[in-house]
C-alpha cells in the first residue's frame, strides 16, 4: 500500500482512492451523501489559479472543494 496524502496534496491529474475521512459535521455529512466514500476512486481535475478550491471528478461528475475541506480527506495515490 502507497503512503497516504492529504487530497490538497494531490497533484493536479493524479489518479487516488479515499482512504480516510475525517471531516464531521454538515460538511462531512454533505460530502459523504455525494459520494465521498472511503474506498471512492477520483482525480484531481484542477486547482484555482491561487490553489483554492480543488475540482476533483468523483463517481462520474465534478465536484469542487475548499482547500480546508480537502486537507481533511486522506488518498492513497494510485501508482502506474
Amino acid at each position: 500500500m502507497a503512503a497516504l496524502i492529504r487530497l490538497s496534496e494531490l497533484a493536479v491529474g493524479t489518479s487516488a482512492t479515499v482512504r480516510e475521512f475525517r471531516l464531521t459535521g454538515n460538511t462531512g455529512v454533505r460530502l459523504r451523501e455525494m459520494g465521498m466514500l472511503v474506498g471512492s476512486p477520483l482525480t484531481l481535475v484542477r486547482t484555482a489559479p491561487l490553489g483554492d478550491p480543488l475540482e476533483i471528478k468523483l463517481r462520474g461528475y465534478h465536484l469542487t472543494l475548499r482547500k480546508t475541506e480537502a486537507e481533511h480527506i486522506l488518498v492513497e495515490p494510485k501508482s502506474d
